[in-house]
């Protein structure tokens, strides 16, 4: 009896020993839904704007900016996740409080990079004063660890000389690392080698696209072709993506080419992301759709992911998809297929529109002339049991119920006041409410403009018949 006893508490202080030292677990495919603003394990914003994600070990980290309501420098936040969809907040690993020339300043678009050589973790960013944008300038902290509290070293021109702004970094397979950034008024974008220890610039290396006006850059690496992915000049505003190739870094690079749409589905490149797994390694695109573009400020942003899909080894395609689903232990990364459909009542021959392309949860549908306006179609995102989400495309954002409107809301896929169902009746269809059993309705059946969009007791009236548009 005793002997049996001492096996089986040996057996269980083994299996207890191993589950202390064991890794995360292997990390399950997840679905990230886009242009929405994520959120942490712990239900809070994840502020991560302008920013990259390197991998250590299990766990992907992802750095980037953290304001003050007035937009100005407050933290670099660092999260970090096993599937790329439940981030734990590690530590804000740069504040106002770690230098003095911190205290008021802009820091733009941190990116971190590991030099196994040193052992150090490197933080590369651009740096203002906190007032206007003149400064122009590079900016270096360093770490021992990848979420602890880095140690500022400075910012300054590259090479003395040249001013610097949105900013990036990359580590090449022979571990030479590099940064680009903006240059000369963001009309040249600057390829550098950095030093040995990669906290400092040792030459230029590449001025390819001299004049283009182009900023926000992404550089990264498939099966031996670089790709650089940039945006235009144009703010906080979304503007066309393009984006280069060449065989070395030094060029030749070949001519900018588009990729996506006109405003890279309202969002600016961030990061490009490997995801390397048991089967393949696929490419995330990150992007950031920028509070300040629809009024509000950065902490405000939301995040666009996409994978990026190559119809050969030299050209890159990217197109909108609502959802994502990443399985990081497969590397593998897939978009949802989804038809975006409006709806357009019979009575008026007026569109369902979310007031003034809103991105805000709260913002009102009404009827309005259509005009084929993102914030006119919605995705029919079925919930189970003849039920439908309809979330807009232009916010990612689901239609509600209220007690005297009907409004976006963020999507709660339990919430049966954002539950529909779908009748069809002699070429129309009907929308009705889980919630209440009501029908979509045109409020008094106006024909007018900006009329309000409400729930009423279903009645076949024709404000209440909607022909589902594409």
């Amino acid at each position: 009896m005793r002997r049996a006893y001492a096996v089986l508490l040996a057996l269980c202080l083994a299996v207890a020993g191993a589950l202390a030292t064991a890794g995360p677990a292997q990390a399950a495919p997840r679905t990230i839904t886009n242009g929405t603003q994520f959120t942490d394990v712990s239900g809070n914003p994840v502020h991560a704007h302008g920013g990259g994600i390197i991998k250590v070990g299990a766990y992907y980290y992802w750095f980037g900016e953290h304001r003050n309501d007035d937009n100005t420098f407050r933290y670099v936040d660092a999260y970090r996740s096993t599937d790329l969809k439940n981030w734990e907040f590690r530590n804000h690993v740069l504040t106002q409080a770690t230098d003095p020339e911190l205290a008021v300043a802009n820091i733009e678009r941190p990116k971190v990079m590991y030099n196994a050589a040193t052992g150090k973790f490197v933080m590369w960013m651009h740096k203002e004063n906190g007032t206007d944008y003149g400064e122009a300038r590079a900016a270096v902290a360093v770490s021992d660890t990848v979420d602890g509290n880095y140690t500022w070293r400075g910012s300054f021109r590259p090479l003395g000389q040249h001013m610097s702004r949105d900013i990036t970094v990359f580590v090449d397979t022979d571990g030479t690392g590099y940064m680009v950034s903006a240059a000369r008024e963001n009309y040249d974008l600057h390829i550098y080698r950095l030093t040995a220890d990669y906290t400092g610039v040792a030459a230029l290396v590449a001025d390819p696209w001299h004049g283009g006006h182009r900023e926000a850059p992404a550089l990264f690496k498939r099966n031996g072709v670089y790709f650089m992915l940039t945006s235009g000049a144009t703010g906080w505003n979304p503007n066309q993506q393009q984006y280069a190739t060449a065989t070395s870094l030094a060029g030749p690079w070949t001519a900018m080419t588009n990729v996506g749409d006109s405003t890279a589905y309202g969002s600016q490149t961030a990061w490009v992301l490997p995801v390397q797994g048991s089967s393949s390694t696929s490419h995330l695109y990150l992007g950031d759709r920028w509070g300040n573009s629809f009024g509000g400020r950065v902490n405000d942003s939301r995040y666009v992911w996409l994978p990026l899909t190559f119809p050969t080894s030299t050209t890159l395609s990217m197109s909108w998809t609502p959802e994502i689903t990443v399985d990081t232990a497969a590397g593998t990364v897939t978009g949802t297929s989804a038809t975006y459909n409006t709806l357009v009542a019979r009575h008026s021959g007026r569109c369902a529109d979310v007031t003034s392309q809103s991105q805000w949860p709260g913002a009102q549908l009404k009827q309005y002339d259509c005009n084929g306006g993102g914030n006119q179609r919605f995705w029919f995102r079925p919930v189970g049991g003849g039920y439908h989400q309809l979330a807009a495309r232009h916010s990612s954002l689901c239609v509600r119920e209220n007690a005297a409107s009907v409004t976006q809301e963020n999507c709660d896929a339990s919430a049966t006041a954002q539950q529909w169902s779908v009748t069809s009746t002699g070429g129309y269809v009907t929308v009705r409410s889980r919630a209440t059993g009501e029908c979509l309705d045109v409020n008094g059946a106006s024909t007018a403009d900006s009329a309000a969009i409400i729930t009423y007791a279903c009645n076949g009236g024709t404000n209440q018949q909607w022909t589902r548009g594409t």
